[in-house]
């Protein structure tokens, strides 16, 4: 079985303050919240060819924003911002400049068109950040000679569609009784009632961001930090960075050690 070794609350409040959440969604929220848009390695031929105007030219006229920064240009909520990405890409106004790396041009009525970066992390954001939302979190450990990560996360929790969680597990549960656990709606895919880490490497940088636990008082940092990785390695490795595969391509750092 499993055994809860600490449990808590964070408010909306906490998680916008801190940025957790975009701690949490780094390759994405970077460029939606964290970094402006001269901070970001822009491929300029890219963004000419898709928008017919040069990033150096969209910069000097103040019509580049990251994501967060276009809700305040706009005077407009990040729902609004989210519907206005979604016309965008319906009309092909979006570039791909990478893995969760987006920009839109972003059109409203009565206001000057601008380019957006990742404009749909915003409503992705408030589920967290809206006054008057918290989260509920668990820290765990188990023995993982009677428990593998991948039994944790297929068997315990659940896949990510409830719909294909078995019965007993935490997510097959609260898909069964949502109602009388005081749910809005029906958990789905994006909104399956319960995450947890994919992996110990994960479970590691999520503590750190969270629950604010320093690298040499987690267990399995400090056991990375025996087995030769430096603090700065951890730490770079722990917002999911695009790393070379073991077949030469690039992925990301946590897809890759998934269930390991």
């Amino acid at each position: 079985g499993l055994k809860i070794t600490s449990e808590g609350d964070l408010t909306s409040e906490v998680i916008d303050q801190k940025k957790l959440i975009d701690q949490h969604y780094y390759a994405i929220a970077s460029k939606a919240t964290i970094l402006k848009p001269s901070q970001l390695n822009v491929p300029k031929d890219k963004f000419q060819s898709q928008f017919g105007i040069s990033w150096d030219d969209a910069m000097a006229q103040g019509m580049v924003f990251n994501a967060m920064d276009a809700c305040k240009e706009l005077s407009c909520s990040p729902e609004e911002l989210n519907a206005a990405w979604g016309a965008s890409k319906k009309a092909g106004k979006l570039a791909k400049f990478g893995g969760g790396f987006y920009c839109g041009k972003v059109e409203m009525s009565g206001r000057k068109p601008i380019y957006v970066f990742n404009g749909f992390f915003m409503s992705m954001r408030s589920n967290f950040t809206a006054p008057g939302k918290s989260i509920h979190y668990y820290t765990v450990e188990w023995d993982e000679s009677t428990l593998s990560w991948e039994d944790f996360r297929g068997k315990v929790l659940g896949p990510t569609d409830p719909g294909q969680a078995p019965k007993d597990s935490l997510r097959g549960q609260i898909l069964a009784d949502w109602k009388a656990l005081g749910l809005k709606s029906e958990p789905n895919v994006g909104d399956n009632g319960v995450h947890a880490s994919a992996s110990p490497f994960e479970g590691m940088a999520e503590r750190m961001n969270w629950l604010e636990k320093p690298c040499r008082k987690d267990s399995f940092c400090s056991a990375l930090l025996r087995a030769g990785l430096s603090e700065s390695t951890i730490k770079a490795w722990s917002v999911d960075p695009q790393v070379k595969l073991a077949d030469g391509k690039k992925g990301s750092l946590f897809d890759a050690l998934e269930d390991l």
